[in-house]
């Protein structure tokens, strides 16, 4: 299933501390695996949602992590029911160690359709994790660096090595804390969230280009100047505000 488990206690208790998590918040960890990472959830008073999609690893799970109170559903994260799961509880915070290769688009998805979701403390591959918090002119700076700037602000709060997983992985891993903003950073009543990411998505699928190249069709030659914006610059330069003018006034 690409996952590395966690086997440092001291790392746990580390990414928990760092989540800001005590006795009454709703947590839900995403890949929870053999457990260590619920238990030290679980130790500090959080109610933990812990979900894992391997089969043979749900039964070590339960067995491990319901005697300390929390609640293990066995399932797929890019396709569960999350309204079903969370409830009508706002506040959630997830908190996980997220297999490499779905971390991206889950993210994503999160910060998309469940707003339940407000805080994120998650461990990724280090070159993922650069992304997630990336800023404009930044060299991690890409299409995702925005769409986590129009829901939330991101940071990165931790390196993790390899030497803490087993099995070790090729690459450094690191901790993102991510807050849902109160309301996206480029109002949707003014820019449809859908056309926005449309013109982001069509920028950084030739980052080589000048925007005026890379938007043709897109965005008119005139929406430059209104949205002051530089036809010859690249998509890496801009901020998610500069996108949002971009995508309004080429719709004009």
């Amino acid at each position: 299933m690409g996952q590395n488990f966690v086997a440092d206690a001291n790392t746990v208790r580390r990414i928990a501390r760092l989540a800001g998590v005590g006795p009454g918040d709703r947590v839900v960890e995403i890949g929870a695996g053999l457990g260590s990472l619920t238990l030290a959830l679980c130790e500090i008073g959080a109610a933990v949602t812990a979900i894992e999609i391997d089969r043979y690893l749900v039964p070590v799970l339960r067995e491990v992590a319901e005697p300390a109170g929390a609640t293990v559903v066995e399932g797929d994260a890019l396709r569960l029911d999350w309204g079903d799961l969370l409830g009508p509880h706002d506040g959630w915070v997830l908190v996980a160690n997220l297999p490499y290769n779905v971390a991206t688009p889950l993210v994503a998805d999160l910060l998309d359709f469940v707003p339940a979701i407000g805080r994120m403390l998650v461990m990724v591959q280090k070159e993922v994790g650069e992304r997630l918090a990336a800023r404009a002119g930044d060299d991690a700076y890409g299409a995702v660096s925005v769409k986590v700037d129009y829901w939330a602000t991101a940071k990165l709060v931790g390196k993790v090595p390899p030497t803490v997983f087993i099995p070790q992985p090729k690459v450094d891993s690191a901790l993102v804390a991510i807050e849902r903003r109160s309301s996206p950073a480029v109002d949707p009543a003014i820019v449809p969230t859908d056309r926005l990411f449309t013109v982001v998505r069509a920028g950084f699928a030739h980052r080589r280009k000048m925007l005026r190249g890379a938007l043709a069709g897109l965005v008119t030659p005139e929406a430059f100047e209104a949205a002051g914006v530089r036809p010859e610059s690249r998509a890496e330069e801009l901020d998610v505000q500069a996108w949002g003018r971009l995508a309004r006034v080429g719709t004009d």
